[in-house]
C-alpha cells in the first residue's frame, strides 16, 4: 500500500508521510538519561502520541520502557482508590508482558506475585500496595525502567488521580533510598502545574505536593521547515508532481508555524481534495501555490477535530475569548506574562506564543480561523456595515480580478455615513474590526485574508489578502500626526518590497476635524499607494 498523510491517531513511518523526528528524540533522551520526571505538554494533536511511540523504540536499547495510556481506563476505574490501583496494576502488567525487553527470572516471579496480589486483595489493593509492588519490580529488574503515561490529563475531576500523582512523586523522589522508576514521562495538554486547574480549579492552593517535582520540558515539537521539505521530497519521489519543494515547505511552515496537525491536514487536502482527479495535471496543480491556497480555503471552512476543540476551549474560558479578540482587532501589543491566567491558558492550549515578549497568535491558520469566528456571530453580522457589504459585493469583481481601490472607496463612504459622530475610543477599538467585517463577504469562498502579526506595532496592522493568485497589502493605522504618518508610508513601502509588489493600500482612521475624507493615490519612488482617509 502507498503511504498517505495522516491526521488521526499515531503516525507510523512505514504507512504515513511524516517529518523525521530523530532530532527531537535525541533531545528528549537527554532528559531521560538525566533521570528526569517531566511532562510532555503540548496542545491537542501536536504529535505527542507519535513522539511517545517513537521514543519507546528509540530508548529500547538502553532502558526498559513501560508505556501506558490513560485513555484505556474508563471513568469508573477512577471511582475510588481500590478500583484505580487494580486497573493500573493490570495495565502495567499487560504493558510489561507485551514489551520486547528480556526479563530476569526474579522479575517474572514478581510479576506473578503482583498478579496474585491483585486476585487475593481485590477489595484491599490500594495505592500504597500498588507502589510497593511496582518498587519491588524495579528493584529486581536488570534494566533502568522508564515509565511513560500518555493522555495523563484525560481523567475527569477526582481526588484518586491526585493521590496517584502524589504517590508517584514520593516514590520517584525517594530513588536514593529505594529502587524505583529511573525516569517518568507524562504526556497531555496540561502540564503538571496546570493539571490542578483542570481537576480542581477552585482548590488549587491545597495541592502543592504532586506538582513541584517536574522538570521543565522545553523541547520544540513543532515541525521545522527543512523537516517538512524532507517529507515532501519523499512524496515527490513517489508521485513526480514537479512541485517546488522549498516553496511548498515555506508555504506550509509560514501558515502553520509547524503545527503538526495543520501541516498534515493541508498536505492531505492537496493530495486528496484539491487534486480531485487522478491525472498528473491535477497532481501538478495541487502542489502549486494556487493549489495550496485552495487547501487553505478548505481547511478554514471545515469542522475538524482540532477546530472543534479550540471552540470548546473558548466557550469554557470566556476570559481567553476576550483576550484573543482584544489582540486581533485593536492592533495593540499585549505583553506576554505567564502569571496572567488567560495568557498561561492560551499558551497551554496552543492559541498563542511568546514573540519577543509580546503575545502573538500561534500561527496564521489559527488567526484566520479566529477572525472568521469573530466576524461570523449573529450580533456582528447584524451591523449595518456588513449589510452594506452584502449589497455592494458584486461591484468589486471584474473578469476575476478584485478591485481593492473600489472596496476602500465604498468602505470610506459607508463608514462615514454610519459612524462619523462616533468617539475616538470607539474608532480605535472597532475600526479594524469593521473593515475586516466589510471585506469578508466580498472575498468569502474565493480569497483568504490574514493580519501580518509582525507589523502589529506602533498602532499599525497590515492585512494581507490573497485573491485568485493576486496579493494585496492593506495597512490600517490610527492617525497620530504627519511625521508618524510618513513613517507608516515608509514601512508599508518596505513591506511591499518584501512581497515584491508595486502597489499598496492604506486606511487611516483620522480624528482631525479638518481631515479630508476620501481615497487618493500617491507615488513614492516606484511604488503607488492608494490611501483611504476615514
Amino acid at each position: 500500500m502507498p503511504k498517505v498523510f495522516n491526521v488521526t491517531g499515531m503516525c507510523i513511518p512505514e504507512e504515513h508521510y511524516m517529518v523525521n523526528i530523530d532530532g527531537r528524540l535525541r533531545e528528549i533522551k537527554k532528559l531521560v538519561d538525566a533521570g528526569k520526571y517531566f511532562v510532555m505538554n503540548r496542545a491537542r494533536q501536536f504529535g505527542k502520541t507519535t513522539t511517545l511511540m517513537a521514543l519507546e523504540k528509540y530508548l529500547r536499547d538502553d532502558y526498559f520502557v513501560v508505556s501506558l495510556d490513560f485513555q484505556m481506563l474508563g471513568t469508573g476505574e477512577f471511582e475510588n482508590e481500590n478500583t484505580f490501583a487494580l486497573s493500573f496494576a493490570r495495565m502495567f502488567l499487560r504493558a510489561v508482558r507485551i514489551s520486547q525487553a528480556a526479563l530476569s527470572e526474579t522479575c517474572r516471579k514478581i510479576l506473578e506475585e503482583i498478579d496474585k496480589n491483585i486476585c487475593e486483595e481485590r477489595t484491599n489493593f490500594r495505592l500504597q500496595r500498588l507502589f510497593e509492588n511496582l518498587s519491588g519490580f524495579c528493584e529486581a529488574a536488570d534494566w533502568r525502567i522508564v515509565l511513560m503515561i500518555d493522555e495523563v490529563d484525560s481523567v475527569s475531576d477526582n481526588q484518586v488521580f491526585l493521590d496517584f500523582l502524589a504517590q508517584l512523586r514520593v516514590y520517584y523522589a525517594g530513588r536514593a533510598r529505594q529502587q524505583t522508576f529511573y525516569s517518568v514521562i507524562l504526556a497531555g495538554v496540561y502540564d503538571v502545574k496546570n493539571l490542578k486547574q483542570k481537576i480542581h480549579p477552585d482548590k488549587a492552593g491545597r495541592m502543592n505536593s504532586p506538582w513541584n517535582i517536574a522538570s521543565d520540558f522545553k523541547v520544540d515539537m513543532s515541525l521545522p521547515q527543512d523537516g517538512i521539505a524532507g517529507m515532501l521530497r519523499e512524496y515527490e519521489a513517489d508521485y513526480h508532481t514537479g512541485m517546488d519543494v522549498e516553496l511548498m515547505a515555506g508555504l506550509l511552515y509560514g501558515y502553520t508555524s509547524g503545527y503538526p496537525f495543520l501541516v498534515s491536514r493541508l498536505c492531505m487536502l492537496m493530495d486528496e481534495e484539491v487534486c480531485a482527479k487522478e491525472s498528473l495535471e491535477a497532481k501538478r496543480f495541487a502542489w502549486t501555490k494556487e493549489g495550496f491556497l485552495e487547501a487553505v480555503r478548505m481547511i478554514l471552512s471545515e469542522k475538524n477535530s482540532l477546530f472543534t476543540s479550540m471552540i470548546g476551549k473558548l466557550t469554557d474560558h470566556p476570559e481567553l475569548d476576550w483576550m484573543l479578540q482584544e489582540l486581533l482587532f485593536t492592533g495593540k501589543n499585549l505583553v506576554y506574562d505567564s502569571d496572567v491566567t488567560a495568557i498561561d491558558t492560551a499558551a497551554m492550549f496552543g492559541f498563542i506564543r511568546n514573540r519577543n515578549g509580546n503575545i502573538a497568535i500561534a500561527n496564521r491558520i489559527f488567526e484566520m480561523r479566529l477572525y472568521n469566528r469573530y466576524l461570523s456571530t449573529a450580533e456582528i453580522q447584524r451591523k449595518e456595515l456588513y449589510k452594506e457589504s452584502l449589497w455592494d459585493r458584486n461591484q468589486f469583481i471584474a473578469e476575476g480580478h478584485l478591485n481593492m481601490r473600489r472596496i476602500l472607496e465604498k468602505f470610506v463612504e459607508h463608514f462615514d455615513d454610519l459612524y462619523h459622530d462616533s468617539e475616538e475610543t470607539f474608532i480605535e477599538e472597532v475600526g479594524r474590526k469593521y473593515f475586516l467585517l466589510y471585506l469578508r463577504p466580498i472575498i468569502n469562498g474565493t480569497g483568504n485574508y490574514y493580519v501580518e502579526s509582525r507589523t502589529r506595532s506602533l498602532g499599525r496592522t497590515d492585512v494581507i489578502v490573497d485573491y485568485r493568485g493576486e496579493r494585496f497589502v492593506i495597512e490600517m493605522k490610527i492617525w497620530r500626526g504627519n511625521e508618524y504618518h510618513m513613517r507608516g508610508e515608509e514601512q508599508l513601502i518596505g513591506y511591499l518590497d518584501d512581497y515584491h509588489l508595486e502597489k499598496g493600500y492604506m486606511i487611516s482612521f483620522n480624528f482631525n476635524k479638518k481631515k479630508e475624507i476620501g481615497v487618493r493615490e500617491i507615488s513614492i519612488g516606484n511604488k503607488r499607494l492608494i490611501e483611504a482617509v476615514v
